[in-house]
């Protein structure tokens, strides 16, 4: 291998990248787009869930209930329906999220019997958000019945600790403020450098046959390791970039906390990029169509990533058959690491085997983008 030839074919292809608009767009926008597109548009967190009430009793206990669902910041009351039909109009047509009913009576159960029943109407067509305002409503309410059965005791003469004999202190470590951000824009950083280095690689050589410029390339000297590096280099290079841009939008305008190290980051960034980039390689040689080529790169690199590397959906909640096939995805071990690195702080010590892992995987797309290509025209 001469690093003379290597040279000059990253030379070409810089010149392939700033003579292409597409190419400049891809590299240099899409990070930022897909940053803000999905650190923006992404979230976990459930706030302001539209909420109409039916107050069958009137009283000042069920409206110091609904006065306390609307003090949530988990909850926003839209309207106070007069009847149980105007209830359901509202929740089948949208306007609400989840329904509360308050019964006649209700305030003369928690005076007599220190129990109430209030009845909670959920919309379950999104079952995460319709599981999440169950849960919410359950501690809203949950908090208003310790309230007044406090002050019941009190009355009578008892004392809070007969009300809390076990005093619970939760902390959260790692992601103090329970963020979902925190948790969704490092993995946002592997889908835009999955997405960014397949696209790129997967046109080069198919470039070359829809241009008829193959002939060319297959009757120069140059060896198929050395066009593979030579093509790579400069995309590895845009990768990099790339992952800095990243890196400083998520700490600098999405505040995601990054407790790592900068010099372990661009290592394991390196090596996914590695990966992504001789995938995107592999399957411009198989594929002599530029539109054909992209398209199965963004197959084997964005679903995988967004789907398996447990970025969107936590792997130890999926099948256990689909557990084992994420072992066969790379995002699965930069995801982990990028997380590690953002909200935890580990060192190379603590992510050595996904490290290991990541670094077999490149090594091994290497090789196969390396055979990939041969000089022939056949």
């Amino acid at each position: 291998m001469k690093l003379r030839r290597v040279k000059a074919i990253a030379v070409k292809e810089t010149l392939q990248i700033l003579r292409d608009p597409r190419s400049l767009m891809i590299a240099l926008l899409l990070p930022v787009m897909q940053m803000f597109m999905l650190g923006y548009g992404i979230s976990l967190d459930v706030k302001h869930i539209p909420l109409c009430a039916y107050d069958r009793e009137g009283s000042q206990a069920s409206q110091g209930l609904l006065k306390r669902f609307a003090a949530s910041r988990y909850f926003s009351v839209q309207k106070v329906v007069a009847d149980y039909s105007a209830l359901a109009r509202e929740i089948d047509d949208g306007t609400c999220r989840l329904g509360i009913v308050v019964p006649s009576g209700f305030s003369q159960s928690l005076n007599d019997a220190g129990t109430g029943t209030v009845q909670v109407i959920v919309d379950g067509t999104d079952t995460n958000t319709a599981s999440l305002a169950a849960n919410y409503a359950r501690s809203v309410i949950a908090g208003f019945a310790n309230d007044i059965q406090l002050k019941t005791i009190q009355r009578q003469g008892g004392t809070v600790q007969t009300l809390t004999p076990v005093d619970v202190q939760a902390r959260v470590w790692f992601n103090e403020n329970l963020e979902s951000r925190n948790f969704i824009v490092p993995g946002v950083v592997a889908l835009v450098m999955a997405i960014v280095g397949a696209q790129l690689t997967s046109l080069t050589i198919a470039r070359e046959w829809e241009r008829g410029t193959m002939e060319l390339l297959v009757s120069t000297p140059v060896k198929p390791l050395e066009l593979m590096l030579g093509k790579l280099l400069p995309y590895f290079v845009v990768g990099l970039t790339d992952a800095a841009i990243c890196l400083t939008l998520a700490v600098f305008w999405f505040d995601v906390p990054f407790r790592g190290t900068v010099a372990t980051l661009f290592f394991t960034s390196a090596l996914f990029l590695t990966v992504v980039l001789c995938i995107g390689y592999y399957v411009s040689v198989s594929i002599r169509s530029q539109v054909g080529a992209s398209q199965i790169a963004l197959i084997l690199t964005m679903l995988p990533t967004t789907l398996l590397s447990g970025f969107a959906f936590p792997i130890d909640q999926m099948p256990v058959v689909v557990q084992a096939v994420t072992y066969l995805v790379s995002g699965r071990y930069y995801v982990t690491i990028l997380k590690s690195l953002f909200l935890k702080g580990a060192g190379i010590g603590e992510l050595i085997v996904p490290i290991v892992c990541l670094a077999i995987y490149a090594a091994a797309m290497v090789f196969l983008a390396a055979r990939a290509f041969r000089k022939t025209l056949g």
